[in-house]
Protein backbone atom coordinates (compact mmCIF):
# COMPACT_ATOMS: atom_id res chain seq x y z
CA UNK A 1 0.00 0.00 0.00
CA UNK A 2 1.36 3.40 -1.01
CA UNK A 3 0.73 5.55 2.04
CA UNK A 4 3.13 8.35 1.10
CA UNK A 5 1.27 11.49 2.26
CA UNK A 6 2.78 13.64 -0.50
CA UNK A 7 1.58 11.28 -3.23
CA UNK A 8 -1.89 11.14 -1.70
CA UNK A 9 -2.00 14.94 -1.39
CA UNK A 10 -1.00 15.33 -5.03
CA UNK A 11 -3.65 12.80 -6.02
CA UNK A 12 -6.24 14.79 -4.08
CA UNK A 13 -5.07 18.03 -5.69
CA UNK A 14 -5.34 16.45 -9.13
CA UNK A 15 -8.83 15.19 -8.27
CA UNK A 16 -9.86 18.69 -7.22
CA UNK A 17 -8.51 20.10 -10.49
CA UNK A 18 -10.50 17.48 -12.40
CA UNK A 19 -13.57 18.48 -10.40
CA UNK A 20 -13.10 22.15 -11.24
CA UNK A 21 -12.67 21.31 -14.93
CA UNK A 22 -15.67 18.96 -15.00
CA UNK A 23 -18.14 21.04 -13.02
CA UNK A 24 -16.82 24.33 -14.37
CA UNK A 25 -17.31 22.95 -17.87
CA UNK A 26 -20.84 21.88 -16.97
CA UNK A 27 -21.59 25.34 -15.58
CA UNK A 28 -20.28 27.00 -18.76
CA UNK A 29 -22.32 24.63 -20.90
CA UNK A 30 -25.51 25.44 -19.01
CA UNK A 31 -24.77 29.17 -19.33
CA UNK A 32 -24.38 28.86 -23.11
CA UNK A 33 -27.40 26.66 -23.76
CA UNK A 34 -29.78 29.63 -24.11
CA UNK A 35 -27.66 31.11 -26.91
CA UNK A 36 -27.12 27.83 -28.74
CA UNK A 37 -29.15 26.88 -31.79
CA UNK A 38 -28.82 23.22 -30.83
CA UNK A 39 -28.62 22.97 -27.02
CA UNK A 40 -29.03 19.21 -26.96
CA UNK A 41 -26.01 18.70 -29.17
CA UNK A 42 -24.00 21.17 -27.07
CA UNK A 43 -24.89 19.30 -23.90
CA UNK A 44 -24.03 15.93 -25.46
CA UNK A 45 -20.64 17.07 -26.77
CA UNK A 46 -19.83 18.77 -23.48
CA UNK A 47 -20.73 15.64 -21.53
CA UNK A 48 -18.59 13.47 -23.79
CA UNK A 49 -15.54 15.75 -23.57
CA UNK A 50 -15.84 16.25 -19.81
CA UNK A 51 -16.27 12.51 -19.25
CA UNK A 52 -13.27 11.58 -21.37
CA UNK A 53 -11.18 14.17 -19.51
CA UNK A 54 -12.21 12.91 -16.07
CA UNK A 55 -11.90 9.21 -16.86
CA UNK A 56 -8.46 9.73 -18.39
CA UNK A 57 -7.44 11.94 -15.49
CA UNK A 58 -8.46 9.37 -12.90
CA UNK A 59 -6.63 6.69 -14.86
CA UNK A 60 -3.45 8.76 -14.69
CA UNK A 61 -3.98 9.72 -11.04
CA UNK A 62 -4.51 6.17 -9.86
CA UNK A 63 -1.47 4.62 -11.56
CA UNK A 64 -2.99 1.28 -10.56
CA UNK A 65 -3.21 2.20 -6.86
CA UNK A 66 -6.58 2.20 -5.16
CA UNK A 67 -5.59 4.69 -2.44
CA UNK A 68 -4.53 7.27 -5.05
CA UNK A 69 -7.81 6.83 -6.87
CA UNK A 70 -9.72 7.17 -3.60
CA UNK A 71 -7.91 10.39 -2.67
CA UNK A 72 -8.56 11.87 -6.11
CA UNK A 73 -12.22 10.88 -6.13
CA UNK A 74 -12.78 12.22 -2.63
CA UNK A 75 -11.39 15.61 -3.69
CA UNK A 76 -13.47 15.46 -6.89
CA UNK A 77 -16.67 15.01 -4.90
CA UNK A 78 -15.71 17.69 -2.38
CA UNK A 79 -15.30 20.02 -5.35
CA UNK A 80 -18.75 18.97 -6.55
CA UNK A 81 -20.17 19.90 -3.16
CA UNK A 82 -18.68 23.39 -3.37
CA UNK A 83 -19.92 23.90 -6.93
CA UNK A 84 -23.46 22.87 -6.05
CA UNK A 85 -23.46 24.91 -2.86
CA UNK A 86 -22.04 28.15 -4.23
CA UNK A 87 -23.15 28.12 -7.87
CA UNK A 88 -26.68 26.76 -7.48
CA UNK A 89 -29.48 28.68 -9.23
CA UNK A 90 -31.26 29.32 -5.91
CA UNK A 91 -28.19 31.01 -4.46
CA UNK A 92 -27.67 33.18 -7.55
CA UNK A 93 -31.33 34.27 -7.59
CA UNK A 94 -31.36 35.21 -3.91
CA UNK A 95 -27.98 36.95 -4.13
CA UNK A 96 -29.31 39.37 -6.75
CA UNK A 97 -32.47 40.13 -4.77
CA UNK A 98 -34.91 38.48 -7.15
CA UNK A 99 -37.76 36.31 -5.99
CA UNK A 100 -37.52 32.59 -6.84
Amino acid sequence: MDSNPLVLALSALAGAVLGVLYFGGLWLTIQRMNRSQNPGFLLLVSFFLRSVLVIGGFYLISDGRLERLAAGMLAFFVTRFFFTKYLSPERNINKHGNQP
